[in-house]
């Protein structure tokens, strides 16, 4: 029986400002409007596994997919088994698990004279009918964070021989998502990153990653 479980990491550093919003349930006077998601033990940001997931799931759709999928249920057998899916006929459990990425560089910003990991930047969207200004603060994570991040790819019998495969597709996803932009307002220059350091290691059983190591530093 072959069971064993490989870890990817890389580091995701940021080329510009991130947001992905926390909750703004309570806002006082003079807060800012839209917070970025924070780790509640250290009030640092983070990136959360499951923005991570679906962005990269959204962007492999518009590749792996035949047709347009309303769904991710809908998605291709290739998508699926990586991602899961939900639907009763088709459900399984997906081979992937995205970890939430901590921040990883802090000693390196404090050096630089950093004083907040998150800095503040000022919008306005003006009515064009009435000319009323709507200025808003949106947070955002700052440029050159570097954040840990982490899957867990699982390897069974099922699944043997679609490994390497299916790290070409992580590999694809991860180029894109760097083409392409993580969290909102990617449009106006949020959110550009990129992945570096990418290392594959087994974690559990017995599998060589050489090759999947030689996959995930190839050229797209």
């Amino acid at each position: 029986m072959t069971f064993a479980k490989i870890k990817f990491s890389a580091q995701i550093r940021l080329e510009t400002g991130l947001h992905i919003g926390g909750s703004d349930a309570f806002a006082a006077i003079g807060a800012i409007d839209s917070p970025v998601i924070k780790d509640p033990i250290t009030n640092i940001p983070i990136i959360p596994g499951s923005s991570l997931k679906g962005k990269m799931r959204t962007l492999l759709a518009k590749v792996y997919n035949e047709k347009v999928a309303e769904k991710p249920s809908d998605d291709s057998d290739i998508l699926s088994r990586l991602f899961g899916n939900s639907k009763d006929k088709r459900f399984k459990m997906g081979r992937l698990i995205f970890r939430d990425a901590f921040l990883s560089n802090a000693d390196e910003l404090d050096s630089l004279g950093v004083r907040s990991y998150t800095e503040v930047k000022f919008e306005n969207t003006i009515d064009r009918i009435t000319a009323e200004a709507n200025p808003r603060q949106i947070e955002r994570a700052i440029r050159n964070s570097t954040f840990d991040f982490e899957l867990i790819y699982e390897i069974t019998d099922e699944n043997e021989n679609q490994v390497e495969e299916d790290f070409k597709v992580i590999r694809d996803g991860l180029k894109l998502l760097e083409l392409d932009y993580l969290g909102g307002s990617g449009s106006r220059g949020y959110g550009k990153v990129a992945f570096e350091k990418l290392k594959a290691t087994t974690v559990f059983g017995n599998y060589d990653v050489k090759t999947l190591n030689e996959l995930l530093t190839a050229e797209v």
